[in-house]
């Protein structure tokens, strides 16, 4: 194909290049968003012109939490499997980060080094990308109430995410978490639903968190009855008033396992088989992660041997659950966003004897959500209620930072838990976070977004780790 076949994609590609170099040469990113703007203004129709040139089509992967993690999950398995693919692995995840990366994996001819596109996508941009990306795939893993002031309401942001399955062409697939309900409730104005879920009773907590966003049947209004409560509102239920209920999973996890920070290990059963599933990642909400990413893969054609291989072999996805060696101790970063996710963050490590050395990082960037209120959603209580019934001697005083360090420290204050230094600047908190942390022992830091990519800067120069878009 010579290279002006399509000289405006051609000079998209060659400006996108050009500004990636300078973005990275100026130390102002990875490159990651700026590419794709550039192309676009160059070529409108770029990325239409590059996924329609991928060999094996596109899928991508939406919703509040796991995004990423799931993402890369799918794109290591992809690699077990001998199948390369192109995706936006940093989480640049509106439309311009996915036209990166496509511009990114490219020759100037416009013909594609991969076979299959794989992106990560912000639940707003899902009917732009699916309008333009002709997705083959669309997983969506959950949704929780997450940055309120930029999506609103739950209802609302599932209408959005409906609203593109339309775009899909006709045998394209919408895989969807059985044991959310209103994420399951997508399914009836899809074409061919999907279903994933977690079969596990023993994981029940008994009740709903008062959190529970999706506590009503989101057909009829009425409440619904839970047989399982998992996290949140996910789990198995069923509305006592219409026909709606918990659909049966085509992709089922059983005898699931958590195993602390060591990961988590399940029986993974499939519309063509079953095997056993050991992922290096904790807690529950990453075993519905590898699930998903298990059922994309499998969708996609890939072979259950390489798919528990592919989960074996991943080691998490920078900055939301990474582990990085600082000299003689550990810093484990685990990303928070919203009430459940750091519910769950804080039953898998901090009330137990694991996490004794803890920093939190709330900032209130426009990627973090402005409104910071969630925090009072936050369980804290339950540290202080298993401090009280010395089932742990919980952590050291918290180290708190970022630039809503002070609402942290009080939240942290009325529900009876000791704080610690109080950092605004976070390169200078987890540089005492690390000093104050014994030699041996782990920091567990646990920031927004934009104070993760702050964190993991410091760390990249002190030479602990590479930068992001080295991954």
């Amino acid at each position: 194909m010579s290279i002006f076949s399509d000289p405006r994609l051609f000079a998209a590609i060659l400006a996108a290049r050009s500004a990636r170099f300078a973005s990275r040469a100026l130390g102002t990113g990875g490159g990651s968003t700026v590419p794709g703007v550039v192309a676009r203004r160059v070529d409108p129709k770029v990325l239409t012109k590059l996924s329609r040139r991928l060999p094996l089509g596109s899928a991508a992967v939406t919703g509040t939490n796991g995004k990423t993690t799931t993402t890369r999950m799918v794109s290591k398995i992809l690699e077990t499997a001998g199948i390369r693919a192109v995706n936006n692995s940093t989480g640049a995840n509106l439309v311009t980060g996915v036209t990166a990366a496509l511009v990114s994996d490219a020759g100037l001819s416009g013909r594609p080094l991969s076979k299959i596109g794989l992106f990560e996508v912000d639940e707003a941009s899902v009917p732009r990308v699916a309008a333009e990306a002709e997705l083959g795939l669309l997983a969506v893993l959950n949704l929780f109430r997450d940055q309120l002031d930029r999506y609103g309401e739950l209802a609302y942001t599932g209408k959005v995410i409906a609203s593109a399955f339309g775009e899909l062409p006709p045998g394209g697939a919408v895989v969807l978490n059985a044991d959310d309900p209103l994420v399951a409730s997508l399914g009836r104005s899809a074409r061919r639903p999907i279903y994933y879920g977690v079969d596990e009773p023993s994981l029940d907590t008994g009740r709903l968190q008062h959190v529970a966003d999706s506590k009503d049947c989101p057909v009829c209004g009425t409440a619904l009855l839970y047989e399982t409560v998992y996290m949140g509102h996910v789990g198995v239920y069923d509305c006592r008033r219409c026909d709606f209920s918990r659909p049966e999973p085509a992709y089922r996890a059983s005898r699931v396992r958590l195993r602390g920070a060591e990961g988590a290990e399940f029986v993974l059963s499939t519309p063509k088989g079953g095997t056993a599933i050991r992922i290096g990642l904790p807690g529950l909400y990453n075993v519905y992660n590898a699930l998903a990413a298990a059922a994309v893969a499998a969708e996609s054609g890939v072979r259950l041997a390489e798919i528990s291989q592919g989960l074996k072999a991943f080691g998490g996805a920078f900055g939301r659950v990474e582990r990085v060696q600082a000299g003689d101790r550990e810093a484990f970063l685990l990303l928070i966003k919203n009430p459940v996710g750091f519910n769950e963050i804080l039953r898998t490590f901090v009330t137990g004897a694991e996490a004794k050395n803890v920093l939190i990082a709330i900032n209130d960037n426009d990627a973090d959500g402005r409104d910071v209120s969630w925090l009072w959603d936050v369980d804290f209580e339950m540290l202080a209620d298993a401090r009280a019934e010395g089932a742990t001697e919980g952590p050291n005083p918290f180290t708190v930072s970022g630039i809503r360090a002070e609402d942290m420290a009080v939240r942290l204050k009325y529900a009876e838990l000791p704080v610690g230094p109080v950092i605004p600047d976070r390169g200078e908190a987890i540089k005492a976070a690390l000093e104050a942390t014994p030699p041996g022992e782990t920091l567990y830091v646990l920031p927004t977004y934009t104070a993760m990519l702050e964190i993991r800067k410091t760390l990249s120069e002190l030479g602990y780790t590479h930068p992001f878009w080295e991954d």
